[in-house]
């Protein structure tokens, strides 16, 4: 089965921009058809979709995060990565990656994907 990792740092700075990595084991982030989606969990609220990088490199983001989000696809075709602009302390929150067969954007049940990561958290703060 696909496995996911989140790394990245755990406190960001106001201001800063937050990087995020998601490491995959068992299989390619190229493999027809997974896609490979970002999803926010603020304290105290629901789950948040951030947005999706397909097999096929393209990408669809929240149009809420749009101005402020990117994805993007390593090289090693094993690694994919969230950046996201201009961090305010309204941006604490856990941080999953998740894949699913077949595209599909803005879901936000845990059902409609496959595999999880175990979620990173992280604090905005100076």
């Amino acid at each position: 089965q696909v496995q996911l990792q989140e790394s990245g740092p755990g406190l960001v700075k106001p201001s800063q921009t937050l990087s995020l990595t998601c490491t995959v084991s068992g299989g390619s982030i190229t493999t027809s058809h997974y896609s490979w989606h970002w999803i926010l969990h603020p304290p105290g609220k629901g789950l948040e979709w951030m947005g999706v990088i397909a097999y096929y490199g393209s990408c669809y983001y929240n149009p809420s995060l749009k101005s402020r989000t990117s994805i993007s696809r390593h090289t090693s075709k094993t690694q994919f990565s969230l950046q996201l602009t201009s961090v305010t302390p309204e941006d604490r929150a856990v941080y999953y990656c998740a894949e699913r067969e077949g595209l599909r954007v803005e879901a936000t049940e845990r059902k409609a994907y496959e595999s999880w990561g175990q979620g990173t958290k992280v604090t905005v703060s100076s």
